[in-house]
C-alpha cells in the first residue's frame, strides 16, 4: 500500500459514546448573502459532524514545505488550518486537503539533528529492552521511523529492527546506517504485509505518528494486527491538555491531524481490541504522553493505577465538557498581539530580530502573525536539509547559525520553544555581544 486509506468508515456513534447534552455552540445562520464556510468532513474516528471550533488559524502553507532559491518566484499553496473539536468523542482535528504521499514527499524533517531528543530515544531504547525483556530472538517496528535515529539503539543491543518510513529521502539515511527500513505509509495493509513477510512484533512503537495520521481507524486497526498476542505498543504523541494550558496553538500544522486527549486516545484503542495499561507523563514537545497498549485478551501487563489516575484527571479537568475549549481562540489572538507588539517596539528602536530554528511550530506562528523578513531577517536551523532554503508563506530565508554570530543581532527569536534550554546552551556567546533570546510560547518572554 503505498498510502493510506482515503477515508476511514464511518463508526455508529450511538455505540461508541452517549451523546453530549450540550448544544449552545452551534454556528448561527450566516445571511443568505454572506460567504459561508465549508462545512468541515466528518470526524475521522466515530464519524459525527463537526461543527464546533478550537480556533481558526486563518491558511497556511505545508509547514515542512520549504522553498528552494530556483522555486522562489512560484506562488505557494494555502489550506485552512481551522482545527475544531468532535462533541461526540472530544477528538481534536484538522480536514485532510493534502494527502499524506504529498506531505512526506521529499520529507525536510530529520530526528537525529536534535541532541536532546537522541538522548530521550537512547533512554527509551533502555527502558523498554529491560522492561519488555528483548533479547536477539525479538523483533522490534518502529513506525515513522525517521533516518533511525532510536532504532540504531536498539541495533546496538543486537535486537533485530524494522523501522517503516513514508519519505523515501529520509528512509535512505537509515538504511545507510545498516537499519532495514520499509518505504511504506503505515495501516491495516502494511501491517499484513509485515507480519507475513517478517513476522509480528513484540514492541511495536511509533513517536510523533499518530497524530500525523489521516486515517487513524486504519492506523489503529494496524498496530492491532502486527502485534504478538503478548506483544506490546508504545506511542508518543503531544498530550492536547498541555497544548491548551501552554497555548500552543503554533503546534497547530497540516501535518498534524489529530491532537489527542488521553480520554480519546484510550477509546480509539479499545475500539480496535487493544487496552492502554500504563502511561507516562513527558516534558518532550512542550508535554506529551508516552502510552502503552496491549491485547484486551491479554493479562500479562496489569493496568497500572497511571492509568485511572490520568484519566480521572482529565475529566476533572473538563475535557469532555465543550465549554473546557471555548476561550483558546482568544488566547491565541492575544499572543500574537503581543509578539507583534514587541517585535514592533524593538524594530522602532533599530534593533535586530532574527530566528533560531525552522520546525513545523514556528511555521504556524509566523504565517498567522504575519511575520516576514521585515521583523525577522532570517532565521537558521542545523539541518543542512533546510539551510539554503526560505521558509514556507514567509520567505524568511533559512541560514546556517554561524549566521547568528557574524551579523551579532539583538534578539534571537527561538521558534522550536521546546528546545528553549538546549538552543540557549547552544548560543550562549550571543551575550557577549549583549544578545537575548525570545520565546513566543506561551507568550512572549525575553531571557538575558
Amino acid at each position: 500500500m503505498d498510502q493510506l486509506a482515503s477515508a476511514p468508515p464511518v463508526l455508529a456513534k450511538e455505540s461508541l459514546f452517549p451523546q453530549s447534552s450540550l448544544n449552545i455552540f452551534s454556528a448561527p445562520l450566516a445571511a443568505s448573502s454572506d460567504p459561508v464556510e465549508p462545512p468541515a468532513s466528518p470526524c475521522r474516528f466515530c464519524g459525527s459532524p463537526l461543527d464546533v471550533t478550537l480556533v481558526n488559524l486563518g491558511t497556511s502553507p505545508l509547514c515542512q514545505d520549504h522553498v528552494r532559491p530556483h522555486e522562489f518566484n512560484r506562488a505557494e499553496s494555502f489550506y485552512p488550518l481551522h482545527a475544531r473539536v468532535c462533541r461526540n468523542c472530544f477528538l481534536v482535528q484538522l480536514d485532510e486537503f493534502v494527502s499524506p504521499a504529498e506531505v512526506f514527499n521529499d520529507y525536510a524533517y530529520f530526528s537525529s539533528y536534535s541532541a536532546s531528543w537522541l538522548r530521550h530515544a537512547k533512554k527509551y531504547t533502555d527502558m523498554a529492552a529491560e522492561r519488555f525483556e528483548l533479547n536477539p530472538k525479538s523483533l522490534v517496528v518502529e513506525v515513522a521511523s525517521n533516518d533511525g535515529y532510536l532504532l540504531q539503539y536498539f541495533v546496538e543491543k543486537g535486537i533485530p529492527v524494522l523501522g517503516v518510513e513514508p519519505a523515501s529521502n529520509v528512509a535512505e539515511y537509515a538504511r545507510a546506517k545498516g537499519i532495514n527500513t520499509l518505504v511504506r505509509f503505515f495501516g491495516l495493509e502494511t501491517a499484513r504485509h509485515i507480519a507475513a513477510t517478517t513476522g509480528q512484533a513484540d514492541l511495536l512503537l511509533g513517536n510523533n505518528v499518530l497524530a500525523h495520521v489521516p486515517d487513524i481507524n486504519d492506523f489503529v486497526a494496524g498496530m492491532q494486527a502486527l502485534i504478538k498476542p503478548t506483544g506490546v505498543i508504545t506511542m508518543e504523541f503531544p498530550h492536547l491538555l498541555r497544548l491548551m494550558e501552554g497555548n500552543q496553538f503554533d503546534t497547530i500544522y497540516h501535518e498534524h491531524f489529530s491532537y489527542l486527549s488521553f480520554y480519546t486516545v484510550e477509546r480509539i484503542f479499545a475500539h480496535h481490541g487493544l487496552t492502554l495499561f500504563d502511561v507516562e507523563e513527558l516534558s518532550t514537545h512542550g508535554g506529551s504522553l508516552r502510552i502503552f497498549a496491549r491485547h484486551t485478551a491479554d493479562e500479562t501487563h496489569p493496568v497500572t493505577k497511571r492509568v485511572e489516575a490520568l484519566r480521572q484527571h482529565e475529566l476533572e479537568v473538563g475535557i469532555t465538557d465543550l465549554s473546557y475549549y471555548t476561550d483558546f481562540e482568544e488566547k491565541a489572538k492575544e499572543t500574537k498581539l503581543k509578539l507583534l507588539e514587541f517585535l514592533i517596539k524593538v524594530k522602532r528602536a533599530g534593533k535586530t530580530v532574527v530566528g533560531y530554528g525552522a520546525p513545523g511550530k514556528g511555521n504556524t506562528l509566523l504565517n498567522y502573525c504575519g511575520i516576514r523578513t521585515d521583523f525577522l531577517e532570517y532565521t537558521v536551523d542545523l539541518s543542512p536539509h533546510k539551510q539554503g532554503n526560505f521558509l514556507p508563506g514567509t520567505r524568511i530565508p533559512v541560514c546556517h547559525p554561524d549566521r547568528i554570530r557574524q551579523t551579532r543581532p539583538d534578539y534571537v527569536l527561538i521558534l522550536p520553544w521546546n528546545l528553549r534550554e538546549e538552543i540557549m546552551e547552544q548560543m550562549s556567546d550571543i551575550r557577549e555581544w549583549g544578545g537575548q533570546f525570545v520565546v513566543p510560547i506561551p507568550e512572549v518572554k525575553v531571557y538575558s
